[in-house]
């Protein structure tokens, strides 16, 4: 309980006790706290001997009253939250794909004093595309909140620094998958294509090595999901 009793002190020191007050019956962040490293520990892949990897984005769902009461201090919960994740990995040798990101939903089925918590672990994505070359593509792979254009004769996702899309996922390739695109009279056709990586890749559920691709594809490449948009009437 140090730990968590150290995290507890510092909240109501930064906000004058008025936290603990407001959650003296309802949902206490101590609880949450507890739960969100439980989460952790239940998750955990093992990279290697001493390496285990864990969900960084977090959805904490709560009852309408007790989301209400959060609201004015959401902003300081999570950043306390987050302090106390990264202090719990660094302890246990575990390893975030990402940024940490802890999230407060409402949940219609859950009463005053009760909440649950859902994880995932998503890679960080690293892309150079700008605004401008987004909003003008016909066609757009989604990836962890990002897009990034793909256009003629497409691109390589992979872990390495030369892929086009760039995902630090432990269990993608340097040089994953290829994600190739024709215009035709009929529309922009895609397809994606195994580059020989060790985990191979996934579409809609089923593993191949390659096959054409169709709006709201989802290709699966390691512990990430790829999903293809066709943007109608972009650019005009």
């Amino acid at each position: 309980m140090g730990g968590l009793q150290r995290f507890e002190n510092r909240l109501e020191q930064m906000i004058s006790g008025v936290f603990a007050r407001a959650f003296r019956s309802a949902v206490q962040p101590v609880e949450i706290s507890a739960a969100l490293q439980r989460e952790v520990d239940n998750n955990a892949q093992i990279l290697s001997r001493d390496r285990r990897l864990v969900p960084n984005s977090f959805h904490v769902e709560l009852s309408q009253a007790d989301l209400a009461r959060l609201a004015p201090y959401d902003s300081t919960l999570a950043h306390e939250l987050t302090n106390v994740l990264r202090d719990h990995a660094d302890q246990q040798s575990y390893v975030f794909p990402g940024p940490v990101r802890i999230e407060f939903d409402e949940a219609d089925d859950l009463t005053t004093g009760r909440f649950r918590v859902r994880s995932a672990a998503e890679a960080k994505v690293q892309t150079n595309a700008t605004d401008t070359q987004v909003g003008r593509a016909d066609v757009l792979l989604e990836v962890n909140g990002v897009r990034h254009p793909l256009n003629p004769p497409g691109l390589v996702v992979g872990r390495g620094a030369d892929a086009g899309l760039r995902i630090n996922d432990p269990g993608i390739s340097r040089r994953h998958a290829e994600f190739r695109i024709n215009h035709t009279m009929n529309g922009p056709v895609v397809s994606v294509h195994d580059l020989g990586s060790t985990n191979g890749i996934q579409v809609d559920g089923r593993k191949v090595s390659e096959i054409q691709l169709s709006d709201g594809s989802h290709v699966r490449v390691g512990n990430t999901v790829i999903t293809l948009r066709l943007v109608r009437g972009a650019g005009s």
